[in-house]
């Protein structure tokens, strides 16, 4: 019974904060970037919230299953693109515009835009549907007579409709409660579950010597494989410049990144230990659901019952931001920019309500492609790592980057990524190759095309 009161309480909370932001909303600023007026202690919990969602939970669940403590190479992909990130996220606060592709197109032109937001929608409704199915998973393991894919519809009709409220106030305002509520309810639960499960000695003695170790069952390879796609996916994230963008000012966004870094490295770390601990004591039919079935039988029920309404709240967060960054998208770079130019605001955010929900039924559909979330995730990861990331460094670090460069390494990095998947080719990572011709075309038709013109640049650099 506490379980459903729990996350019964927890969806009524998060869905007044979207009804309540939603009044507040009145123009495409407001809806797309919150009127720019988010502090830094918003922006570090909503950062820290959109990052990690199922994707972390269930993926980083499934990985630290299979593979002990070497499930940290996923996430660590993610703690060394926050060191690039600290580098440029005053000057993407200061170029103060609503999406990525907005900066490709200031830096190269609109076809980049164009390809650029292709690639998003791919990557982040792929991202958003399998937070669709792990919070299925929940509601399964809460509400037994719910199934699985009966849940998936309920999570999925709750996420849309929170996402179309109020847009960037509601992503926003979500996850400065879930942030604080998942951070504290995990850092309490760790020591609870290795106390209960024998200590340390308990956890070692139960599971594989190699799954204490540095590379665990991987090769080196598939260690890296886990590392790049977060990395690059996280570097070039629209989510994270969409915020930066939302900020109150160059400073705010700043230290933001600061308190992000020590935020992710201590909740993913206790996320990889959690799941760890758990595996030692139970074995779930799917193993992506070793966390929540962990918070619902290994700990003293109030504390089970917050930490598995705090993963049930972290999956709406991430869905809420995934599904709202590619409506963003398609309002602003494809409706906005070629469509419909002089819309009012009213028919504008009319038609952007009207894009997440469309957005949300094409992310309900790919989630019965994917069985495992680890293997989504790390698609859509490569999809967006490979094809906009590369392009997206160039602007803030490469002046002799052209136009021509970046629209055929972001059609490669996109094209590789999806044949390689639809093939179900499995002797390599499909980071490596897709990665590899992105970055390759990039380079060499950069240096085999005219320089661009200095104004193209020159923004980015001051």
């Amino acid at each position: 019974m506490i379980y459903i009161v729990v996350v019964s309480l927890i969806a009524l909370t998060l869905m007044s904060v979207a009804v309540r932001r939603a009044s507040g909303v009145r123009s495409q600023a407001d809806f797309l970037v919150a009127g720019r007026t988010l502090t830094w202690p918003v922006l570090v919990f909503t950062l820290l919230s959109s990052w990690i969602g199922a994707g972390s939970l269930f993926a980083g669940g499934e990985n630290a299953y299979r593979n002990g403590f070497a499930a940290l190479w996923q996430p660590a992909g993610g703690w060394a693109g926050l060191l690039v990130i600290l580098l440029i996220a005053g000057r993407a606060r200061r170029f103060a515009q609503f999406t990525v592709p907005d900066l490709l197109e200031t830096r190269y032109n609109a076809a980049a835009r164009v390809f650029a937001t292709i690639a998003i929608v791919i990557s982040y409704t792929m991202i958003t549907s399998y937070q669709f199915k792990g919070g299925g998973d929940i509601l399964h393991l809460i509400f037994p007579a719910v199934q699985k894919t009966t849940g998936m519809y309920i999570i999925a009709a709750f996420v849309i409709t929170a996402t179309a409220l109020a847009g960037m106030a509601s992503v926003a305002y979500l996850d400065l409660i879930i942030g604080l509520l998942v951070t504290a309810i995990a850092c309490i639960s760790a020591p609870l579950l290795l106390a209960n499960g024998g200590g340390w000695a308990g956890v070692q003695a139960a599971l594989p010597a190699n799954h204490f170790t540095l590379f665990g069952p991987l090769s080196t390879s598939q260690a890296f494989g886990l590392l790049l796609p977060t990395m690059l996916l996280l570097i070039g994230n629209q989510g994270m410049y969409q915020k930066f963008f939302s900020a109150r000012s160059e400073r705010d966004a700043k230290v933001a990144v600061l308190g992000w870094i020590v935020g992710t490295v201590v909740l993913e770390t206790v996320i990889v230990s959690i799941a760890v601990i758990g595996s030692a004591r139970f074995h779930p039919e799917n193993p992506r659901e070793i966390i929540p079935m962990t918070a619902r039988m290994g700990l003293p029920e109030l504390v089970g019952a917050i930490l598995l309404g705090g993963v049930f709240a972290k999956v709406i967060s991430t869905a809420n931001n995934y599904l709202f960054s590619p409506a963003t998208n398609l309002i602003h770079d494809v409706y906005k920019r070629f469509v419909a130019p002089e819309a009012s605001e009213r028919r504008t955010l009319a038609v952007s309500r009207l894009l997440v929900v469309a957005l949300g039924a094409f992310a309900l559909m790919q989630a019965a492609y994917f069985e495992s979330i680890l293997r989504a995730a790390l698609y859509a990861y490569t999809v967006y790592g490979a094809a906009v990331t590369p392009v997206v460094m160039a602007v803030f670090f490469w002046k002799r980057a052209t136009t021509a460069g970046a629209i055929v390494s972001i059609v490669s990095g996109t094209a590789i990524t999806v044949g390689w998947n639809i093939l179900g080719i499995e002797v390599m990572d499909a980071v490596y190759p897709a990665l590899g011709v992105s970055v390759l075309s990039l380079v060499l038709v950069s240096l085999l095309t005219p320089p661009p013109a200095e104004e193209k640049w020159r923004p980015f650099f001051d």
